[in-house]
């Protein structure tokens, strides 16, 4: 096993090497993993490490990324879940691709104004803390479908190493203590949380200390056992419902009995002869990179430059403008017309082209939402095996640990996707962003994402799989891996690690990374009329996890390359792996 982890790389240290506009040097980002029979990249080296024993046991991609779901839920609670939900995207070995949504719904009981106050203004975290927060889990749903319909091992298999982590435990590293200690005063709230994830004595965990979870282990071994009805018609179900009633939430048992999968047809673009698959709507992730991607193809992105102003300049107005259709245009497709043909039209995209001035800023305030009128703490896991078959996965909890609550006995962190709705037409949700009546709550609905579980090919062949958390941002850090890679002349690695620029209509502002650009860059688009983040927001965001085939970079594969595959997981998981065999 070919297996590499980037344990606790200072990230100043890593950006101070990608400043410079032209061939940047990447000095600090580490070689990508090769391999040749398979990949697998997580947030968490032992999720990982379950992924590729799949994989040399004869199982397919989809086969490793339900067992890696399932392990993640147990060793990565901050974002793995089976109390959560999310996306899956395949794109299998003769060359048929398919979407599962297996995100959370809304509960039958939701209304449209259930977190506003008499006077019609938002309730303070009511969307984010507690049982009203939660949405109807669809993880353990989603994991099964994909089984059944693509995979080819027995449910046990895939279970068991899960099963394991959480009956005999699994010892804590220094990424893994770091996030329990920065949400130790909020699961301290929830007595069934803080008895799981905090010492008698209140303190969280520390590296070097085991982490068990026996209330876990037997739901999952229910569900190895029994299949999905194990959690959704039996006592996990049962346990969260009554949890939800006593404590404020509105889960009823038939929004678990009437939870199903939806199959969708993913959203396709072509950049620059690079075929792309990715999340249709309920996610807008899909529908909005190619939308960017669309408006950049018209600008020589490789002669401008990496870095450059009018390259950030391009990409910035390119997002400025999608992010205004994002936000106001889509929805879930059972509740809404989304206008996806439009937004992915070259033609919508030249006319966008035309509206930007080459000289100066362009506003957010002058733009019309096209039609009328998510967390940071995500994970995303990419995989491809032998064969060929490729599976992006995105799936969360929303906030870190989501709703910060447990229901008794289950062992299940709960997610707090709710917040993922308009709760109110024009205010911003946890990540910012300012959104319409498209993604009003309602029941049986789903909320609007900016999941990005992405796959591109090349002459009917894969050729790189990508995603990444981040909330608002997953579209801007998947889209700039893509463009780092085509555009750019990155490797996998490079791509992965390079700093982020973000802009999402509203606020009107640029964020950026540390040393993203350089002070000239800065001064340049300044004198244009841009507006920067005052660094409120997090220095660094995302954890992108991508494979490249056929070479560990563009220009290495029309060298012929050298390994098949070739992996990288983002030096911001500092527990993450890319590892292949």
């Amino acid at each position: 096993m070919v297996r590499l982890r980037i344990k606790a790389i200072s990230l100043f240290t890593a950006f101070a090497f990608v400043v410079l506009p032209l061939a940047p040097a990447f000095a600090a980002s580490p070689a990508p993993v090769e391999a040749e029979h398979g990949m697998v990249v997580t947030a968490q080296h032992l999720a990982t490490d379950v992924g590729v024993e799949i994989l040399k046991g004869g199982g397919n991609a989809v086969d490793a990324a339900v067992a890696v779901g399932y392990a993640l839920a147990v060793v990565y609670p901050t974002a793995g879940n089976i109390g959560g939900g999310g996306f899956m995207t395949i794109r299998l070995k003769d060359g048929k691709t398919t979407f599962l949504d297996f995100r959370e719904r809304a509960p039958l009981a939701a209304t449209k104004t259930m977190y506003l106050d008499a006077k019609g203004d938002i309730v303070p975290r009511a969307s984010l803390d507690g049982y009203l927060a939660v949405g109807v889990p669809g993880s353990v749903m989603g994991f099964e479908t994909a089984r059944e319909r693509y995979g080819t091992k027995p449910r046990a298999e895939l279970l068991a190493p899960a099963i394991r982590f959480a009956k005999d435990g699994f010892t804590l590293e220094q990424g893994d203590a770091a996030t329990f200690a920065s949400s130790a005063k909020r699961l301290a709230k929830d007595e069934a949380a803080a008895k799981i994830f905090l010492k008698p004595d209140g303190k969280p965990y520390s590296a070097g200390e085991k982490l068990v979870q026996p209330e876990l282990a037997a739901v999952l071994s229910g569900i190895s056992e029994k299949g999905a009805d194990a959690f959704y018609k039996a006592a996990p179900a049962e346990a969260i419902v009554k949890a939800s009633q006593a404590k404020g939430g509105v889960l009823a048992k038939e929004d678990f009995e009437q939870y199903s999968v939806r199959e969708l047809k993913p959203v396709e673009c072509n950049y620059r002869g690079y075929d792309i698959v990715s999340s249709p709507p309920p996610s807008s992730g899909g529908v909005i990179i190619c939308e960017i991607l669309n408006v950049l193809e018209g600008y020589p992105l490789s002669y401008m430059g990496y870095g450059s102003s009018e390259t950030v300049r391009a990409m910035v107005e390119a997002m400025r403008h999608a992010y205004v259709d994002r936000n106001a245009a889509l929805g879930d497709p059972d509740f809404v017309d989304n206008p996806v043909s439009r937004l992915l039209d070259k033609g919508y995209a030249k006319e966008i082209r035309e509206k930007i001035d080459p000289y100066k800023a362009g506003k957010s305030d002058n733009l019309k939402p096209l039609g009328a009128k998510e967390s940071v703490e995500t994970t995303h896991y990419s995989i491809v095996d032998d064969e060929g078959n490729a599976v992006a996965v995105t799936y969360t909890l929303n906030g870190s640990f989501g709703a910060g609550v447990v229901a008794p006995g289950t062992g299940i962190l709960l997610n707090n996707e709710m917040d993922d709705f308009t709760s109110k037409p024009g205010v911003p949700n946890l990540y910012g962003l300012v959104q319409g009546e498209a993604n009003a709550i309602a029941p049986k609905k789903t909320p609007l994402s900016s999941m990005s579980p992405t796959i591109i090919s090349r002459d009917g062949k894969p050729f790189m799989v990508i995603g990444s958390p981040g909330g608002s941002r997953i579209i801007t850090i998947t889209l700039e891996a893509i463009l780092n890679v085509i555009d750019f002349g990155m490797d996998i690695s490079q791509a992965v690690n390079a700093p982020r620029i973000h802009h999402q209509w509203q606020p009107d502002k640029i964020y950026l990374e540390p040393y993203t650009l350089s002070p000239d860059t800065i001064k340049t688009l300044a004198a244009m009329g841009y507006s920067f983040d005052d660094g409120s927001g997090p220095p660094q965001w995302g954890q992108a996890a991508g494979i490249l085939v056929g070479g560990k970079s563009l220009a290495d594969i029309e060298k012929g390359g050298g390994a098949r595959y070739y992996g990288a997981m983002d030096s911001r998981a500092t527990e993450g792996s890319a590892s292949g065999y």
